[in-house]
């Protein structure tokens, strides 16, 4: 049985990895913002001699403080794009109402630019524009780049960021709420968790995994190395 060339394109199909991210992404990058903010806070201070359960502390307040500030920052920054868009929305559906003609004029002039010739994208523009429900969302749409029927929540925003960040602050906590006192208990756990959380970013991208897992432990690493030098000079300074 032989199948045509137009018959073997119609069965090709592909696929696109989510470059949105979905909830995933900010989940994945707000545990590590909280992973590496908090070992970094956790090793300057046990670097510069605090008692263990000064560290313990202060890991706990950096895990609350970053949790709560990422909460809040989400919450008001996706409340505010939301009040922006209902904005513009009342000035796109006041505009068609007080001027229809110079508004579908300006739809056909957004589908000329994407290609359409002039008289097919002036009758798409006409048909669109008949229904002032339709009408209004298409011009956000298009203008915006939003859409005005699936608008993101200010406190799922809020609420995810809050459990992201904390859940990795946690990590190198953790070792310290156990009841051990030693700081490479939380750097290797902390270590363990930057290479499987930067392997995750890396579906992301198009990126090997290991590729993006050695880069999120350089930086980790980094990050405490400062720290740590910060903590051991402060320790000198003041012993």
């Amino acid at each position: 049985m032989t199948t045509t060339a137009t018959g073997r394109g119609a069965e090709v199909h592909h696929s696109h990895r989510d470059v949105a991210g979905g909830w995933l992404r900010p989940a994945v990058f707000g545990a590590m913002d909280g992973l590496v903010s908090n070992v970094a806070l956790i090793t300057g201070v046990a670097a510069a001699g605090a008692r263990v359960h000064v560290v313990a502390l202060t890991g706990l307040a950096g895990l609350l403080a970053g949790s709560l500030s990422m909460a809040v920052g989400e919450w008001t920054s996706v409340r505010s794009q939301r009040h922006l868009v209902a904005a513009e929305i009342a000035k796109e559906r006041h505009e068609l109402v007080v001027r229809p003609d110079a508004e579908e004029a300006e739809l056909a002039g957004l589908y000329r630019s994407r290609g359409l010739p002039r008289t097919l994208a002036t009758q798409v523009a006409k048909e669109l524009s008949r229904d002032p429900e339709i009408a209004w969302r298409i011009h956000v749409r298009e203008e915006l780049g939003v859409d005005p029927d699936d608008l993101p929540s200010p406190y799922v925003a809020g609420g995810s960021s809050l459990g992201s960040f904390a859940t990795g602050a946690l990590i190198p906590l953790l070792p310290y709420l156990l009841g051990f006192r030693h700081l490479w208990l939380s750097l290797v756990l902390a270590g363990l968790a930057l290479v499987a959380l930067g392997a995750s970013t890396a579906r992301f991208t198009a990126r090997p995994p290991w590729r993006g897992a050695l880069e999120q432990l350089a930086l980790g690493a980094g990050a405490a190395a400062i720290t740590y030098g910060v903590g051991s000079a402060f320790g000198v300074g003041l012993s």
